[in-house]
């Protein structure tokens, strides 16, 4: 397999590295997560303007025309920086799925709105009983007239506290964790009956909880066929995983250098302790974990097109390794900065508390390692 970067992806990784270079300080990103919704709409319309919005969209649409491989891109630029902005939530989860499973029309209404960057989503999938499960979905849809009537509850929404549009799964038929019987819609995060709680997490981005009582909204808020989302909801959510892992990849990367710079500086015993060769040693654990993530990442990024119990194989893989390897680059970071590395005013702190939660976003190590185990049972069984 060629991991080799065409000329397009190197132009869209000197882009994304020069912004953040340039513009996304950790000044600055500190002063973002200050503001009113935890992010900078400068910056989000920053993005549209580069065209970064428009990554996984098709040429038609405005986009880029880009799959695994560019998000991975955009992503691992992304983590260097420890981007706060909701690209995740709006691009990925939220467009990704609109661009599957929409008609036409639908398509024509939101996708252009989403690359321009003047309209943010959120997908409200995840619900407390089915912890990381996203078919484990009792929020339900109920015809009503023309349309349907929406009573639910989902938690730990990514950005749902700022998010003008949710797209929101809901059960049209079936129970508990049933593969038939989920459908997407399209809801207004203002309409009546929709309440949110926001709150920040602990890496600096922000989710919220949001119940929806008789929530009415019409046939044409529905994407696809009724009952029939989960395929395009699992696809989608494999695209976001490839985008966390890399994502933590990038994180993972400034953690290492900046771990490196301080002990070539910290001194006892009048010497650098990086000249202590335990130190060094842990030094290269460190990188090895890092070269472990970005390599199985890469093969993830490249496997979206494989039948799908592979891909899924392959992903979760990926995932499993980021929760593992991530957190040891985390944890070896803060203990060779010491007290240092726990202050809020230290940016590996930032790094350290960024990749520790990448890994429980859409499902953490364990989640996925049972993952694993049920599709290696499926192949023995098929054997």
């Amino acid at each position: 397999m060629d991991f080799k970067f065409s000329d397009e992806q190197r132009m869209l990784e000197e882009t994304v590295g020069r912004l953040v270079r340039d513009s996304y300080t950790f000044d600055a990103r500190n002063k973002a997560l200050e503001s009113e919704h935890g992010f900078s709409t400068d910056t989000w319309t920053q993005f549209a303007e580069l065209g970064l919005l428009g990554v996984p969209f098709s040429e038609e649409a405005g986009g880029f025309n880009g799959g695994g491989p560019e998000l991975m891109v955009v992503a691992e630029g992304f983590g260097r920086g420890l981007v706060v902005e909701p690209y995740l939530a709006t691009v990925v989860l939220s467009g990704v799925l609109i661009d599957k499973l929409g008609n036409d029309a639908q398509k024509e209404q939101y996708l252009p709105a989403i690359i321009g960057g003047e309209t943010r989503f959120a997908l409200a999938n995840y619900e407390t009983k089915g912890r990381y499960d996203h078919r484990f979905v009792e929020t339900s849809a109920k015809k009503d007239g023309d349309g349907y009537m929406i009573n639910g509850e989902k938690a730990v929404v990514l950005h749902g506290d700022s998010a003008d549009q949710l797209v929101v799964i809901a059960r049209t038929g079936g129970s508990g964790n049933d593969k038939d019987g989920l459908s997407a819609f399209i809801v207004d995060a203002g309409a009546d009956g929709v309440s949110r709680r926001g709150y920040p997490t602990i890496d600096g981005l922000h989710a919220a909880d949001i119940t929806f009582k008789d929530v009415k909204v019409g046939a044409d808020a529905l994407l696809g066929d009724e009952g029939k989302a989960l395929d395009a909801l699992e696809a989608t959510l494999d695209l976001a995983l490839i985008t966390l892992c890399a994502e933590a990849s990038g994180a993972m990367e400034v953690a290492c250098d900046q771990t490196l710079d301080y002990i070539k500086e910290r001194q006892q015993f009048g010497v650098p302790i990086g000249k202590f060769q335990a130190l060094q040693h842990r030094m290269v654990e460190m990188r090895m974990e890092l070269e472990k993530v970005r390599s199985i990442t890469m093969l993830a990024a490249c496997s979206l097109d494989v039948e799908p119990q592979l891909r899924k194989k392959r992903i979760s893989a990926a995932k499993a390794q980021v929760g593992k390897s991530g957190r040891k680059v985390a944890e070896e970071a803060i203990q060779l900065f010491g007290g240092m590395g726990m202050m809020e005013e230290t940016p590996v702190s930032h790094y350290a508390k960024r990749i520790v939660m990448i890994d429980h976003w859409l499902g953490d190590r364990e989640y996925h390692l049972g993952v694993l185990e049920d599709l290696i049972d499926v192949d023995d069984h098929a054997a």
